[in-house]
C-alpha cells in the first residue's frame, strides 16, 4: 500500500487523511508508515513550499511537528478489518476509526435494508466503539438522521457525519 494521492494531499497542506476499506492490522501499520516521516514511517518529502504558503510554518517547524499533528483515519467497514478490530484498534499512529454501517453491513451479511439496521449490526459497531476506546482512539460513523447522529453521540462517538438525500 503506497498513498499516491493522499501523500500529495498531505504535501499540499492537509492534515490529516481517511483511508477506506482497511482489512488487516498490517494495512494499517502499512498505512501509518506511508503517512508518517521518518523515523516513524517513510513518507517522502514533497516540495516545502505548501505547507510554508497554508500555515506559516517553516521548513523545519512542519518537520518537527508533522508526524504528531497528522490526524490518521481508518474505515472499519470489512469483515476482515472487524475480526481484528482490536489489533488495528492498537496500531500506533491510527487516531480515529471510522465506521461505514452500509459497507460494514453488507460485508458481514447484514444489510441495512429499508433503513433498518440488524442487530448483528448494531453488535458490531459497538465492537468498534470498544476497540477504540479500550486502545486510547476516538470514533467515527455515518449516520442517515438527526436522531441516529444523537445516538451514536450518547455512545460516545466523536465524529457523526450526517447524510440524508436532499428535499424535492
Amino acid at each position: 500500500m503506497r498513498l499516491t494521492r493522499d501523500e500529495v494531499a498531505l504535501d499540499s497542506g492537509a492534515h490529516g487523511i481517511c483511508v477506506p476499506l482497511i482489512y488487516t492490522p498490517e494495512e494499517a501499520r502499512t498505512l501509518v508508515k506511508s503517512a508518517k516521516f521518518p523515523p516513524r514511517g517513510n513518507r517522502g518529502f514533497g516540495s516545502p513550499f505548501p505547507m510554508e504558503k497554508f500555515s506559516g510554518e517553516s521548513t523545519q517547524e512542519y518537520l518537527l511537528q508533522a508526524n504528531d499533528a497528522l490526524v490518521t483515519i481508518v474505515q472499519i467497514e470489512t469483515k476482515e478489518a472487524l475480526e481484528s478490530v482490536d489489533e488495528i484498534a492498537k496500531v500506533d499512529g491510527i487516531d480515529v476509526l471510522l465506521v461505514g454501517p452500509f459497507d460494514l453491513g453488507n460485508n458481514i451479511g447484514y444489510p441495512i435494508l429499508d433503513g433498518i439496521m440488524h442487530d448483528e449490526l448494531h453488535a458490531a459497531i459497538a465492537k468498534i466503539n470498544k476497540a477504540a476506546n479500550d486502545n486510547g482512539k476516538r470514533t467515527g460513523i455515518y449516520c442517515t438522521s438527526g436522531a441516529q447522529s444523537k445516538e451514536y453521540a450518547d455512545k460516545g462517538f466523536n465524529m457523526v457525519r450526517l447524510s440524508i438525500e436532499p428535499l424535492g
